[in-house]
């Protein structure tokens, strides 16, 4: 009888130890991960910016830890890669918007898969711009519940069709849904919704904007915030409206997180992915807007091109205070830096380039090791070394291998002192020299999308991902008019396919995507109404075509065109691999255009 009561006591103590010791075991952090696109360091009122509203990313600001010396890439999809992938955004084989160089390679780990992979639901809302179709879609790349629109922007090509910014069709989980409302607003709400239905388990929400990208659309009322002040021109008001737009969505946000009890147990990011786009502009000798005093905007390889707003908010975790970290940080310090934090366990996968920043964000180091970091802006189908690039650490800049200013003292990068240094320079250089040939060994190899998966039951491509040299149909204004700007979308160039299943496939080729339902000789009105608030889009003029054309390898097949049909339609028998893909229309004048969209299907 003692024994039994011996060992009841032990049970009960060690039940009693196991509460005791869940209770004060911390819960992992929930992530919010906030990214607006073509938003400049100067373009928030914290930053000295003295004409735009942002009262909630003020407030954020003074309460986080910011990283005052934090570089992206200098355009959309490199920001975006280098940042989930923890890697060189040229490595992870994206260092254009367009043509195919935008896809994120297969091979790397992607920061939805970690988290989701340690037991957090993930949420993704806005904009990817990493890849279009299987296997590079966010659905595919970690995220559980997604809505967002197609390629680098709301009205690009692979967008849904006529898509303008207000009562939209976005695609959630892959699938096109109507949406009610003003994007930002709609992207902030679906993640809110997110949120709610997550609370009470570790959640991962990335909540990318495509605002304030072009065109400029947005809300009257947001427009008539700016429209009598004469210090900026029309377009930054309405950019700036656009900010302050996602500005009172972030203050919504951050109401909701008290509401619901987690706001010290979430982490809350906030960023850019690259320089001001519009925020700052020189017109005959006149500034108007404002860059904090950089050199220039988005793409440019000088500071304001890719140095970026960051801050970073936990306050269970020791990770506030409103105090400035000046060491040199990159977007793919991030990931690694996440991990950290949460406590996440890494997935096999190639080797992050980054570093955790998790001793400079808690304060837990009183110094750094020196590193040199790299950016470059190289929108070409063949990276060209040193074109458009900046080598870093925390006080100097190496643009292009052939300048060199000290950050410390001269932050608008107005004073070469290459010759004043010349240790300096050559450092750097051999530094650059190093990095090149590590980031350009996969340089031959594109990622090709993949036809003929069992759970797919289509695949669509488009010209925005053609490799070309020749301008691109990348936008939807240019399926409507390909003439619309003085060089001529008019591309001859292919796509990357990798066959999953050796057999009959039908290929179609379309002018016109299939939600638009028109003939291949269907015109199409202008789209949007001219005012100080919005963008129109040309309308649509005739096209003539004679003859289609498809080439896979050693398959070539030629067809009349019946332009009073809505595509032209090629069955070919595909060997299983990857394989460049060629598929055009020729018109009246012998002139071959790419086709705008593929629709392929195995048989």
């Amino acid at each position: 009888m003692r024994n039994k009561i011996f060992y009841s006591v032990l049970i009960l103590a060690a039940i009693n130890c196991c509460r005791i010791n869940a209770q004060h075991q911390p819960k992992q952090p929930n992530v919010i991960f906030i990214l607006t696109d073509d938003q400049g360091y100067g373009d928030i009122a914290a930053h000295g910016n003295k004409v735009i509203k942002t009262p909630n990313l003020d407030n954020l600001h003074n309460q986080a830890v910011r990283l005052i010396n934090y570089h992206t890439g200098p355009t959309c999809a490199p920001s975006r890669s280098g940042l989930m992938s923890g890697a060189y955004g040229n490595r992870a084989g994206v260092w254009h918007t367009i043509g195919g160089c935008s896809i994120l390679r297969e091979k790397f780990v992607a920061m939805p898969q970690v988290f989701k992979e340690n037991g957090y639901a993930t949420g993704m809302f806005g904009k990817w711009h990493l890849g279009d179709a299987y296997p590079y879609l966010p659905e595919d790349r970690g995220f559980d519940e997604t809505v967002y629109h197609g390629a680098g922007g709301i009205g690009q090509t692979p967008d849904y069709w006529l898509n303008d910014y207000f009562e939209d069709t976005y695609f959630r989980n892959g699938t096109p849904e109507k949406f009610k409302g003003y994007c930002t607003d709609v992207f902030f709400e679906e993640a809110i919704k997110f949120i709610e239905k997550k609370k009470d388990q570790p959640f991962f929400a990335y909540i990318s904007t495509n605002a304030p990208h072009g065109p400029l659309n947005l809300p009257k009322d947001y427009y008539d915030l700016y429209k009598n002040e004469k210090s900026i021109t029309d377009a930054q008001k309405a950019f700036y409206g656009m900010i302050t737009n996602i500005d009172d969505n972030i203050g919504i946000l951050e109401k909701k997180l008290k509401q619901l009890g987690i706001q010290d147990d979430t982490i809350l990011i906030f960023m850019t992915d690259n320089g001001t786009a519009t925020g700052h502009t020189v017109i005959k000798g006149e500034t108007y807007g404002f860059n904090a005093g950089m050199r220039g905007h988005k793409a440019s390889q000088y500071d304001g091109g890719h140095r970026v707003p960051f801050f970073i908010r936990w306050n269970g975790g020791n990770v506030n205070g409103g105090f400035d970290i000046n060491n040199i940080a990159m977007n793919y310090d991030i990931l690694p830096t996440l991990i950290d934090l949460c406590s996440l366990s890494k997935i096999d996968g190639p080797a992050f380039d980054g570093i955790s920043l998790k001793p400079l964000l808690t304060r837990e180091v009183d110094s750094w090791p020196h590193r040199y970091t790299f950016t470059d802006s190289n929108k070409k189908q063949h990276p060209k070394k040193w074109y458009k690039s900046a080598v870093m650490d925390d006080n100097w800049r190496l643009i292009d291998g052939k300048e060199l200013y000290n950050i410390k003292s001269d932050v608008g990068q107005k004073i070469n002192v290459a010759k004043k240094f010349p240790k300096k320079f050559e450092e750097m250089k051999a530094a650059y020299e190093k990095w090149w040939k590590y980031v350009s060994q996969d340089f031959g190899r594109y990622e090709a999308y993949k036809i003929g998966v069992s759970h797919i039951k289509e695949t669509t491509l488009t010209n925005h991902d053609l490799h070309s040299e020749s301008p691109l149909a990348w936008n939807q204004s240019y399926i409507r008019d390909p003439f619309y700007k003085k060089k001529p979308a008019m591309p001859q160039g292919y796509w990357m396919i990798d066959v999953q299943q050796r057999g009959e496939y039908e290929i179609e080729l379309r002018r016109w995507p299939k939600e638009a339902n028109l003939a291949m000789n269907a015109t199409v009105p202008q789209q949007g109404v001219r005012t100080k608030w919005t963008e129109i889009r040309p309308a649509g003029i005739q096209l003539n075509f004679k003859k289609a054309t498809l080439k896979i390898e050693g398959i070539l097949q030629e067809q009349e065109v019946d332009m009073s049909k809505n595509s032209v339609k090629f069955n070919a028998f595909l060997s299983k691999g990857r394989q460049q893909m060629q598929a055009y229309f020729t018109n009246d004048n012998n002139e071959d255009l790419a086709s705008f969209y593929l629709y392929i299907t195995k048989k």
